[in-house]
């Protein structure tokens, strides 16, 4: 039997540009897998430029509405955007209250829409009182951007001034004690800096947690030049939760972009989606912020004034694909390659800052270690090529074919390269022949090739790039060391100066940059599943879970 979409209902304006109101709503139930339900509060005329004109639906027929849809579908969530004025306000807050104490309460995500993004109001004056008494006290989450905010706050006498983070955070707390369980302060219109959010005062208690998904983590040189920068400022939102006690901050790189008409309409939308689901608040927040982000960074330019956002854009080849990947884009060219990483952190970090490359970087490596690595090193590109020379014969298509192939070339190049370098150690090519292979070069080796036997070229790509992705990083990492100001790291006069200068060098990256194409585009041809996203996970970190405890020339047994 088919399992059924979560149903979700809107309470909210009509938008004849499409862009915002229920119409944006639709798209991204729609977007998130579930059955989209709506109730219309009120119908405008407007565009991209700006609201014309707006006429309110009857109160009793807003309830009529209401009743109607929760009287026959198993609603798993509601959200309300644009209520016009007081009396629909209250019609709402009462029909809602009703049910829920009837038949148990929904998770109900309120955005208190006062004013469009054109400037136009949207909400009579004196229905904020009535949102704030009648509804907010019904509400899981209230997401107000600041100009709410500061409408909300100086209708309660609270400090209503929101200029910085500090204060985005103090007012989130203050909103709080307005009745709903939760608060989520958009940011969108204060800039706020790095250092910003990593020295703000946090006022009374409270612990905070920063969600790090659109910022670069620790280790992730081989895509940080790649990547948006923050120069412009982050965009932070803010949730408070658990009385105030409870903030989490969620930063991503300011957008230039006119494509921002129904950005907190698809923000609540897809919130309400990921609650309904059954995600936290804190897991639904930082699925709705990737997704709006998304929706502002793919958009195409549509009308003359602030366009929509791309609500569709995890639709591939006309087939609505699971949220399972963030789509490539200029900003972020690299989502699949960041999110293996950043699933993987402390292994990844283990690896790349393993004993044995901190103290290569010093030159204080004990000359035995690197002499039996680079043995056993000889012995690793051989499984690597073979490797490689099966992905290549896998392949269906020419492209995949060059990819593999010119991998195999470099590491023909290194392997030549490699006696030659292991000659000055001493080694000659003999003893590089028949030096035993350590039984940890044997086991990885093994699985590389056993992962190509299987048959699924893109799990041998996912085994291949721990090690290629990864050798890249350990040498832009101590190139970027050791241009610190006393650094740690030792450049000139290092024994192993040519090692490190392979490694972070313009041809080892070159045969990087190759490698994250390669993963990449497989994963934008063919988005996986969850389920085959998690296989490729799970190859992934085994790989460097095996480059680690090879422990680079630490490990000799």
């Amino acid at each position: 039997m088919e399992k059924s979409s979560t149903a979700i209902l809107t309470i909210a304006g009509s938008d004849s540009s499409g862009g915002a109101g229920i119409q944006a709503d639709l798209k991204t139930f729609a977007a998130f897998g579930c059955y989209g339900t709506s109730v219309i509060t009120a119908l405008t005329a407007q565009n991209t430029t700006g609201v014309q004109a707006i006429y309110g639906t009857p109160p009793d027929f807003v309830v009529q509405q209401i009743k109607s849809v929760l009287g026959d579908i198993d609603v798993r969530g509601i959200k309300t955007g644009m209520l016009f004025d007081s009396a629909n306000t209250k019609a709402v807050a009462l029909t809602l209250k009703e049910h829920f104490e009837s038949n148990g309460r929904v998770p109900l995500v309120c955005d208190p829409v006062c004013v469009s993004t054109s400037g136009h109001i949207l909400l009579q004056p004196e229905a904020i009182n009535t949102i704030i008494d009648e509804l907010f006290p019904l509400a899981q989450l209230i997401t107000p951007n600041r100009p709410e905010a500061e409408l909300l706050l100086k209708a309660r006498s609270f400090p209503s001034d929101i200029s910085s983070l500090h204060d985005m955070i103090l007012a989130a707390q203050n909103l709080l004690t307005l009745g709903p369980e939760a608060v989520l302060l958009k940011g969108g219109h204060i800039s706020i800096s790095l250092d910003d959010m990593k020295t703000v005062a946090v006022p009374g208690s409270a612990s905070v947690e920063i969600d790090y998904e659109f910022l670069l983590g620790e280790n992730m040189e081989i895509i940080e030049t790649a990547t948006a920068s923050i120069s412009a400022g982050l965009v932070v939102d803010v949730l408070c939760q658990h009385g105030g006690k409870a903030i989490t901050l969620y930063p991503r790189p300011r957008l230039q972009s006119k494509s921002t008409h129904g950005t907190g309409c698809t923000l609540s939308a897809a919130l309400v989606c990921a609650i309904g689901n059954g995600a936290t608040l804190t897991e639904a927040t930082a699925q709705a912020t990737s997704f709006t982000h998304l929706g502002i960074e793919t958009a195409a330019p549509i009308g003359k004034g602030f366009g929509p956002l791309n609500h569709l854009h995890a639709v591939s080849r006309g087939v609505l694909q699971p949220i399972t990947l963030r789509r490539r884009t200029p900003g972020n060219p690299y989502p699949l390659t960041r999110k293996l990483i950043r699933s993987t952190a402390r292994l990844w970090k283990e690896y790349v800052q393993h004993d044995f490359v901190v103290q290569l970087g010093k030159g204080t490596l004990n000359r035995s270690s690197f002499i039996h690595f680079i043995k056993q090193d000889y012995h690793y590109l051989k499984y690597y090529t073979r490797a490689y020379t099966l992905l290549a014969s896998k392949s269906h298509d020419f492209a995949p074919i060059l990819a593999a192939t010119k991998i195999v070339v470099h590491i023909a190049r290194e392997s030549s390269t490699h006696t030659s370098y292991c000659a000055q150690w001493g080694v000659t090519a003999q003893e590089l022949e028949t030096t035993p292979e350590s039984p940890a070069t044997t086991a990885y080796g093994a699985f590389l090739i056993d992962t190509g036997l299987q048959g699924d070229t893109t799990n041998l790509v996912m085994a291949l790039a721990a090690c290629l992705l990864g050798y890249g990083e350990v040498g832009l990492w101590l190139k970027k060391e050791a241009e610190k100001p006393n650094s740690w790291v030792v450049w000139e006069g290092n024994p192993y100066l040519k090692w490190m200068q392979d490694y972070s060098g313009e041809e080892y990256q070159n045969a990087v940059r190759v490698g994250l194409e390669t993963i990449e585009l497989r994963a934008a041809a063919d988005p996986p599943s969850p389920s085959r996203y998690a296989e490729w996970l799970a190859i992934w970190e085994k790989c460097v879970r095996l480059e680690r405890i090879l422990g680079h020339g630490m490990n000799r047994s």
